[in-house]
């Protein structure tokens, strides 16, 4: 679907992923998203193991993309998001898929989890969504 495509286009055009995370891969479709980063050592910190603001972003990513698949004119927003990491992990590639769990006409709640490579689970995390004002055009990147 275009609009999946859109979104797409949008979040890999983002400053966030052109200028500091630039192996990110993203898939969206109905109530979901899926989103994949090859580790960098530039994400560790001072044990050797990424930075949980690395977790934090794809996982909030991922439940927000599934979410804004859903929602048709507008960008949501992430009104609150909470994780929890079962694992460090420092090498290869690790993909977070979110899905949509709740929504109603502005009020969207999805969960995603974050996965290695061998598909063990590293963390999972639940987030509260908005419908914003903001509408999706190629000003925002949605092209």
């Amino acid at each position: 679907m275009e609009q999946y495509r859109k979104l797409e286009r949008m979040y890999l055009s983002a400053n966030m992923n052109t200028q500091i995370y630039h192996t990110t891969e993203i898939t969206i479709a109905d109530e979901t998203a899926t989103i994949s980063m090859t580790i960098n050592p530039k994400y560790f910190h001072a044990l050797g193991a990424i930075h949980g603001s690395v977790y934090f972003k794809l996982l909030d990513d991922a439940a927000f993309f599934a979410v804004n698949s859903v929602v048709k004119d507008a960008f949501v927003l992430t009104t609150s998001f909470n994780i929890n990491i079962t694992r460090p992990i420092s090498k290869g590639k690790i993909t977070a898929t979110g899905k949509v769990k709740f929504k109603s006409r502005n009020l969207f709640v999805a969960e995603s989890t974050l996965v290695d490579e061998k598909g063990r689970e590293i963390a999972f995390g639940t987030g509260n969504f908005a419908k914003s004002k903001v509408a999706l055009s190629e000003d925002i990147g949605y092209q």
